[in-house]
């Protein structure tokens, strides 16, 4: 009799390991701002193709704004290394023509999103991705740009650019976008 007890006991944790080991991992919309502000993920209704919020309460830009804004478009997202958030020379090219765009324009504001790939946890990510974009964000800054004229979000893993488990897909979900 004590052996049956023995192997019941054994069979109900291993069940129970093996059942929570094969759990899915669900994903759900959060999203992490710096400095204060609130940004509702469900209302796209500013958002465009692109997803990027042109003019939307998340910046609250003029039209002639995100007009000129448009066209800085092309050169609006800086790359990371896996696990970083040093902005590199060429990354730096970048935010530099960004910052010069907003000194043309005093009243334009920018977020400053962050994104990373899909490897590591989902809280790992959100905090990544914020630094990725607090690290643009002072980048910006140190170039003469207030900083009460940007926001930096971060969306984590939640939204990449490119869909798949390859090298070329993680780099390219490893970024911060610049939306006006």
């Amino acid at each position: 009799m004590l052996n049956i007890k023995n192997v019941l006991t054994v069979s109900m944790v291993v069940g129970g390991l093996v059942l929570t080991g094969c759990s899915a991992k669900q994903k759900t919309s959060e999203v992490v701002v710096s400095p204060v502000a609130v940004l509702d993920t469900n209302a796209n209704t500013n958002a465009n193709a692109n997803g990027y919020y042109n003019g939307g309460a998340a910046v609250n830009n003029s039209p002639e704004t995100v007009n000129a804004a448009a066209a800085m478009s092309e050169v609006g997202t800086v790359y990371f290394a896996f696990d970083s958030s040093e902005i590199d020379e060429q990354g730096q090219a970048v935010l530099n023509k960004q910052a010069e765009f907003l000194k043309s324009d005093p009243s334009a504001r920018v977020q400053i999103s962050g994104h990373t790939d899909e490897r590591g946890s989902r809280e790992y990510n959100m905090a990544l991705g914020e630094r990725r974009a607090k690290s643009a964000q002072a980048y910006l800054v140190s170039q003469g740009i207030d900083v009460s004229r940007t926001e930096a979000v971060s969306f984590g893993e939640d939204q990449p650019a490119v869909e798949g488990e390859t090298e070329d897909a993680y780099a390219q979900n490893r970024r911060v976008e610049l939306s006006y």
